[in-house]
């Protein structure tokens, strides 16, 4: 049985134009995602981890390669993809319920469907409660569900999580990480996402895809394996192979360091 792959970059590259000449910043970047498959991408600072995210958003173009979203060829924005940034960007005038229904407005696909999914998310999730409120009266943990169910609102096949729970405190981002991650699986959800937190990155992922410095290359993949019955981010932490996998990918972030 073949796995789908919903997602496919081949020979991606990314060159700026500078006052000095031209700055590579990705080079010949391959991978795939699978359907319902966590992937998530580090790599040393500054070496075009956001920038990747953005091009596979088909908000900022590529300079050279192929993007594939269900085996179809892209370069613009799908309406396939979700995008969730660091910040909740929630609206403060908004309910929490108008906040969610955002997105379905934006894209004019408000219908009855769609809101009655939004409402059971809404309650799946344990925010119905709260559908009156407005978001300065949550917690950060509380606001970033809300955000990531605005984004699920508009029902996309791949989600893109850019250092999405960075903005909040340690005790916090713990919790949401483990949130947000059975979210996304109950929901089956693609999702790809740049961190600069390697625990974060194990204990969310299926793979995790490490770039090179600048330009960045795909430096090495890994899959996370453990024998967890009951799989999460908190249960993985815990696990005697963590801390193996978190050795082997500060060697590589560190070895790019120093040769940078």
């Amino acid at each position: 049985m073949k796995v789908e792959e919903v997602l496919k970059l081949k020979n991606v590259g990314k060159t700026y134009q500078a006052k000095n000449g031209e700055i590579e910043a990705l080079k010949d970047i391959n991978f795939s995602v699978k359907k319902g498959e966590f992937v998530s991408i580090i790599g040393p600072s500054g070496c075009g981890k956001s920038t990747l995210l953005s091009i596979i958003a088909g908000l900022e173009k590529k300079s050279n390669g192929k993007i594939y979203i269900d085996e179809i060829e892209t370069d613009n924005v799908s309406s396939k993809i979700g995008y969730m940034l660091q910040k909740d960007s929630l609206l403060e005038w908004r309910t929490i319920c108008n906040n969610v229904i955002f997105g379905l407005e934006i894209t004019h696909k408000k219908t009855k469907e769609n809101e009655e999914y939004v409402k059971s998310l809404l309650k799946k999730y344990n925010l119905y409660d709260f559908k009156d409120k407005y978001p300065t009266q949550l917690s950060g943990g509380m606001r970033q569900r809300v955000a990531l169910i605005r984004t699920l609102a508009i029902r996309p096949e791949i989600l893109l999580l850019d250092e999405a729970f960075s903005a909040l405190d340690y005790q916090t981002r713990i919790m949401v990480t483990r949130d947000i991650y059975d979210i996304l699986r109950n929901e089956n959800i693609t999702t790809v996402m740049v961190t600069h937190d390697i625990s974060e990155a194990i204990s969310m992922s299926d793979r995790v895809i490490v770039l090179s410095a600048r330009p960045a290359t795909v430096k090495n993949i890994y899959k996370m394996e453990f024998e967890i019955e009951n799989r999460n981010p908190m249960n993985v932490r815990k696990s005697p192979k963590f801390n193996k996998y978190f050795d082997s990918l500060w060697k590589e972030l560190d070895v790019d360091a120093k040769e940078k």
